[in-house]
């Protein structure tokens, strides 16, 4: 695909020096070398966490699920034991065992499950119930069951009972990867940091083998919770038993950019150095976004310059696409183009979501009739790229010509979503909803009007003070509240009577957005005898159509 905008008389030798400046590419460690630490260089000490290891099931043991099909549970025997264990959680165990043996239900793994489900967020009717079962003939706890009941006792935050129930589960066998997962996130996020490294001890004195597999998920799990911290801890403390790999300083690398904490994703980038690893391409993307987040741009574009050198036939569609989306965002647009074309010269097709990024750029430097044209070469434009154009456009203070994309989209059957309405609403009215003096469409009218007739004088005189005296700083309106409060059918009335009158003092763009928004959150059977979309009409037209509109505009005032 061709770009609209020109590429110029560059060689890859300018394109080097335009990325990288005049210095010459460091030989030393691939992606982020030492010299990275010390260009960060800020005290930053290291705290102990943990992290949990997965097991690996010993030899011969047969694994806990069972094939065969389970009966549906009556909910009324369900009704019945739930409502004798919520009333007699604290009663004495006699009293609650005498209960439970009279009420006719069948016990069976789906009943018990039923049970936790009932008591999410409770511990003790569950325990209870579990204490009981052990106690009946034919019934055996499999892993599915016990990690159930855990996942119960963990929300509840019973720690010394969620141990006792670890320890239980090893000497029975059951425990499996998700034990693993459920222990640990639980443990690390009590900060019990010793227990945490103390479990893979206890399931190796069990009969449990160390696992780098199991480490490397419980790694990954305790990242995605932002518990980076512990899981390096974990990985330290087990280093002498389970030596970390590639995948998990990747976990690591990838976990400490997603808090933000760059420093030590740079030193656990040293340290996969050292241990002779090579960065993963998933790491090395997530550093340099890290990078760019964090307006370090000259190191972003380093990494990327690093990699293009030493693994240029690693670099994907992902590499290439957080790359041109910041240049765009800093107004690089030339190279862009240039990073663009060496995509394309490669093979490498680019996404939406890329020409996404390169729109938003044009229209940020009043580019808008490029970006139209690049739009119209495009066979199926989605949500993402008409965003980028009513972004751009509401960015240079051209609400009518991002209302105009809005009806385009529309005709082209993309549906709007609520981020659209949002950034149409903020661009006409103001992010703080007072913009117009028109007291027909200013917020401030239209909310202490609306206190006034609910009743709440009080709200009203405070709000109005407040306005009043313009010294302190009026609330935000909050355009997803209001949206998200007007999501149904009164809200569908509601919004054809405002569009009616939003037309009648001339502002056909604000009625268009707030009608179109009253349609979408009708009933279904409005929805679905809602006229189907027009045929498409293309992009270009649309000029001519704003130039009516304004002159409709002027007839109207």
């Amino acid at each position: 695909m061709c770009l609209p905008f020109p590429l110029g008389d560059h060689s890859h030798t300018l394109f080097l020096s335009v990325l990288m400046g005049s210095g010459e590419m460091n030989s030393g460690k691939i992606g982020i070398t030492r010299p990275l630490i010390n260009l960060l260089t800020h005290c930053h000490t290291a705290r102990r966490l943990t992290t949990n290891l997965t097991q690996t099931p010993l030899p011969g043991h047969i694994s806990s699920t069972t094939s065969k099909p389970l009966a549906p549970v009556n909910p009324d025997h369900l009704l019945r034991v739930c409502t004798i264990l919520f009333q007699q959680q604290n009663s004495p165990e006699s009293k609650l065992q005498k209960n439970l043996q009279k009420a006719e239900f069948s016990l069976d793994q789906e009943f018990f499950l039923q049970i936790c489900n009932k008591f999410p967020m409770s511990w003790r009717p569950v325990y209870r119930f579990y204490q009981f079962t052990l106690a009946q003939p034919g019934f055996i706890h499999t892993s599915v069951t016990y990690n159930k009941m855990l996942d119960v006792i963990a929300k509840s935050r019973n720690i010394d009972l969620f141990w006792e129930l670890l320890h239980e589960m090893a000497r029975q066998k059951v425990a499996n990867d998700k034990t693993f997962k459920v222990a640990l996130k639980t443990l690390a996020g009590a900060r019990e940091l010793k227990k945490c490294v103390e479990y893979f001890h206890l399931m190796k004195s069990y009969g449990y083998s160390y696992s780098l597999d199991t480490l490397n998920n419980v790694v990954q799990t305790l990242c995605k919770e932002r518990l980076v911290d512990e899981a390096r801890h974990v990985v330290v403390k087990l280093k002498d038993w389970i030596k970390p790999n590639g995948v998990t300083y990747k976990h690591l690398i990838c976990g400490f950019c997603d808090v933000g904490d760059v420093i030590e994703a740079s030193r656990v980038w040293n340290l996969m150095i050292d241990d002779g690893f090579e960065a993963d391409i998933d790491a090395v993307n997530t550093m340099m976004e890290r990078f760019f987040k964090d307006n370090q741009f000259d190191e972003g574009l380093k990494l990327f310059q690093t990699m293009r050198v030493r693994r240029m036939d690693e670099l994907g569609l992902c590499t290439y696409s957080i790359v041109i989306k910041w240049m765009c965002k800093r107004g690089k647009l030339s190279q862009a183009h240039m990073v663009f074309e060496e995509m394309q010269r490669k093979g490498i097709r680019a996404d939406n979501t890329t020409l996404a990024s390169i729109l938003c750029g044009l229209v940020s430097k009043n580019r808008v009739r490029e970006a139209y044209l690049m739009v119209k070469n495009i066979e199926k434009p989605d949500i993402s790229m008409y965003h980028a154009l009513i972004r751009g456009l509401l960015k240079l203070r051209k609400a009518g010509e991002a209302t105009e994309i809005f009806r385009e989209m529309i005709r082209k059957g993309c549906e709007p979503i609520m981020h659209t309405y949002v950034m149409l609403l903020q661009g006409h009215l103001g992010k703080r909803g007072r913009k117009g003096n028109d007291p027909l469409v200013n917020f401030d009218s239209i909310f202490v009007g609306g206190l006034v007739k609910a009743g709440r004088v009080l709200e009203t005189t405070k709000y109005t003070e407040r306005t009043m005296k313009r010294g302190l700083e009026v609330h935000r309106f909050d355009y997803n509240k209001f949206l998200y409060y007007f999501s149904n059918e009164d809200g569908a009335i509601m919004f054809e009577g405002v569009a009616k009158k939003l037309r009648e003092v001339g502002l056909f763009d604000l009625a268009d957005i707030f009608e179109r928004f009253g349609k979408k959150m009708a009933t279904r059977d409005r929805r679905r005898t809602r006229e189907a979309p027009q045929e498409n009409v293309p992009i270009c037209s649309r000029i001519a159509d704003a130039r009516r509109y304004g002159e409709h505009k002027r007839l109207v005032r």
